[in-house]
């Protein structure tokens, strides 16, 4: 072998030992949610002719987002801390009513009282949960039922209909204003406060979190508590949007959350991988999906397969299972 080969062999190793280090450094999962959401706008572009691109469907897909958008960042916070909470949509359903009811006296009184009422009911899944050290999903999947009951039982003569001014703060430039408001309050605290840190040292390890100082139960008691509130307050949202609230307000919206979050690539677990971004771009990737399929003229079943699908296929590429762990 001449002098120059071998110059030519150790370059090459060199070169592919740059290559590796460098994709040892890049976390690919955190690119993973930005170009998945590229390629479904681009393939729902092509396979709707570019009508899932006009205005009037951007229009549509952006009135589901924001109800969907601030519930979902709520359920951030929980998923940060490796907590699951399925009583999400009882919670927009409860407090709807609420708002609704409300609305015929003062509607700043309306939308207070919902976030209240939202806060309540994430308190009292703090509480059990913290209390009596009960699985959040257990907990929440309880109260899910507890209070969707209760839905029903109040709209069961008829919908609860709320007062005919609210219909006229349905403007897309209001809804757009408070959902970035939303975003923006949590982003700050999130990332520029102890408390961003705090969240992710419990997801990562709660008893380590704890001999560090960390006051982990009270953390995840006021977490469940702000995450009802935040809830409360897109009732406020979805009252102005729909008009009249009946039984089966909210459901399936803590489904809708979880898949959003997962397909924005929040992982399941929570800890240091998670970040504030998984919530913007998975509830625009889950819209997206959602309307396209439907523009698309597919029948339900095959939505829901094509859903299905995708979900478990962005689970299988974005867990990490170095760090699978028991829910908390």
């Amino acid at each position: 072998m001449s002098i120059q080969t071998s110059l030519e062999h150790v370059e090459q190793k060199k070169e592919k030992g740059f290559i590796r280090n460098l994709l040892n450094r890049m976390d690919i999962n955190a690119v993973l949610p930005l170009v998945g959401f590229i390629v479904i706008v681009v393939v729902f572009a092509f396979l709707t002719d570019m009508r899932i691109v006009q205005p009037n469907s951007i229009n549509l897909i952006l009135s589901q987002v924001y109800v969907l958008m601030i519930a979902a960042s709520g359920v951030f916070m929980v998923m940060t801390i490796g907590g699951l909470d399925f009583s999400q949509g009882s919670i927009l359903g409860l407090s709807s009513i609420i708002i609704s009811y409300l609305s015929f006296y003062n509607i700043i009184l309306a939308i207070i009282a919902g976030v209240v009422a939202g806060a309540a009911i994430g308190a009292i899944n703090g509480f059990f949960h913290v209390k009596f050290r009960i699985p959040s999903f257990i907990v929440t999947i309880c109260t899910m039922f507890l209070f969707r009951g209760l839905n029903a039982y109040l709209t069961t003569n008829s919908p609860v209909a709320a007062h005919v001014s609210v219909t006229s703060y349905n403007v897309t430039w209001l809804k757009m204003l408070l959902t970035i408001l939303v975003l923006l309050i949590l982003y700050l605290v999130f990332k520029y406060t102890k408390l961003g840190m705090v969240l992710k040292a419990i997801g990562a390890g709660e008893t380590a979190a704890r001999f560090s100082g960390v006051r982990t139960n009270l953390t995840k008691f006021l977490v469940f508590t702000a995450a009802g509130a935040i809830t409360g307050f897109a009732a406020f949202l979805n009252v102005i949007k729909v008009g009249s609230i009946t039984a089966t307000a909210g459901n399936q919206l803590e489904t809708q959350i979880l898949i959003s979050l997962v397909l924005g690539g929040m992982p399941i677990t929570g800890g240091a991988k998670v970040r504030f971004y998984n919530i913007v771009v998975g509830t625009l990737i889950f819209c997206i999906l959602n309307n396209g399929l439907v523009m698309l003229a597919l029948d339900t079943a095959v939505q829901q397969l094509i859903k299905g699908i995708i979900f478990v296929l962005v689970v299988a590429l974005t867990i990490d299972r170095k760090s699978i762990q028991v829910v908390k």
